[in-house]
C-alpha cells in the first residue's frame, strides 16, 4: 500500500487516466474528487462488499427451502375481492 499525505488541493495521479483530487480535509473526513474515464468503475468499498455479500446470500437457497416456500404460499388463502 502507497501511503502519501496530500492537502487540499492537490492532485494524485493513477496511471494516465485517473485523478484524484483532495477537496477539503475538515475533522476526521477527507472529501475527494475523481476524475476517470467512464469504462473505469469507481466505487465505495462498503457497496462492493455489500452486493458481493446479497450475492452470496441469494445463492444460499436450497431448493428444498423454496419448494418449502412454494408449498406455504399455496396453502394461504387468496386476499378476498372488494368491490369498489
Amino acid at each position: 500500500m502507497l501511503v502519501i499525505r496530500r492537502r487540499a488541493g492537490e492532485v494524485l495521479l493513477i496511471g494516465e487516466d485517473v485523478e484524484i483530487e483532495v477537496l477539503d480535509i475538515g475533522g476526521s473526513q477527507v472529501k475527494l474528487g475523481i476524475r476517470a474515464p467512464k469504462h473505469v468503475i469507481v466505487l465505495r468499498k462498503e457497496i462492493q462488499i455489500t452486493g458481493q455479500q446479497n450475492l452470496a446470500a441469494s445463492k444460499e437457497k436450497s431448493g428444498a427451502a423454496v419448494d418449502s416456500l412454494l408449498h406455504t404460499l399455496k396453502k394461504r388463502e387468496p386476499a378476498p375481492i372488494r368491490a369498489l
